[in-house]
């Protein structure tokens, strides 16, 4: 197409000419977008060298012996010691505390997710009166610190009908529940809501029952918001400090914080603090694994409400 050809189409359709320039972006702006990113970035490294440098720190002290640690703490071991690991696991009953806590970690996530997901289903799939009374009762339960706590569920569990649950695995198992569930039903709820009502109906027609349709069909569909909040109750579940320490009071039974704080009040038992930070990777280990594992179905779990 010749010059005069160009301009006389542009004459007739000047619409499509300006159409088909392209659109250059605009440039205001981009000093404030460029200090944005520069200071998120500056957090980010911040907060990384906060968390990072510690947990660096202890991961090698594990393997340096109490001399070392005292006279060089932020040297790197020469001779790596893999004895602390044994004498934490085996002499300072790290093994045993480990178990206890698996235990008791494991049946409460458990019951919690169960029990959390099913009341999440019904307050988000069915109305009927106390609907909303029910849901905020649930929401005014995070609300409580465990300090206030403490007291009347010693006594709750000491004169428990049937006999005492202190000092007990299911009795630690209820109550980790119970101070999961609130925010267990609240996540949940948000998330079954966001669900499509069409599956579940369909599944109705089809014959299904409530029990089946939840638990076939529902239930699989959340998967996402599931582990997002199933990671989340493990976390703060396994980093649990203050209820086994005053509703556990069995040696036998301590879990992994209890023998952690014992070991620090013995100075490292016959101060072994090589065999101290063992214990405390041995403590540490399982959440970085259960995260690193899980992330991307934590990052799809949080953000699939927002994107439906």
């Amino acid at each position: 197409m010749t010059i005069d050809e160009t301009e006389a189409v542009a004459k007739q359709d000047p619409v499509t000419t300006e159409t088909a320039r392209p659109v250059r972006p605009k440039r205001g702006g981009s000093g404030e977008g460029g200090v944005l990113n520069v200071f998120s970035h500056g957090m980010l490294v911040v907060w990384t060298l906060m968390v990072g440098v510690p947990l660096l720190w202890v991961l090698w002290s594990a393997f340096k012996d109490s001399n070392g640690i005292l006279t060089d703490p932020w040297g790197l071991p020469t001779t790596l010691h893999w004895e602390n690991w044994s004498n934490a696991w085996n002499d300072a009953h790290m093994g045993r505390y480990f178990i206890n806590t698996a235990i008791v970690v494991g049946g409460s996530v458990i019951g919690t997710m169960v029990l959390g997901s099913m009341a999440a289903y019904v307050l988000a799939r069915f109305q009927f009166p106390g609907n909303r009374f029910i849901y905020y009762l649930f929401v005014a339960g995070m609300s409580f610190p465990v300090f206030m706590l403490v007291i009347p569920l010693f006594f709750v569990l000491r004169d428990f009908p049937g006999g005492s649950l202190l000092a007990t695995y299911h009795g630690l198992i209820l109550v980790y529940i119970a101070y999961s569930l609130p925010f267990t039903v609240f996540f949940m709820t948000a998330f079954f809501r966001t669900l499509p009502a069409s599956v579940a109906e369909a599944a109705m027609i089809d014959g299904a029952s409530h029990t089946r349709t939840f638990f076939q069909v529902m239930l699989p569909m959340a998967k996402p918001g599931l582990i997002s909040i199933g990671i989340f109750n493990f976390l703060g579940q396994w980093n649990q400090y203050l209820l086994p320490m005053v509703l556990d009071q069995d040696e036998d039974k301590y879990v992994l914080t209890q023998g952690l704080a014992m070991i620090a009040l013995q100075q490292g038992y016959d101060n072994d603090w090589g065999a101290l930070m063992a214990g405390m990777m041995i403590a540490i280990i399982p959440v970085l694994a259960v995260y690193a594992i899980f992330q991307r179905q934590v990052q799809a779990g949080l953000t699939a409400g927002a994107l439906k």
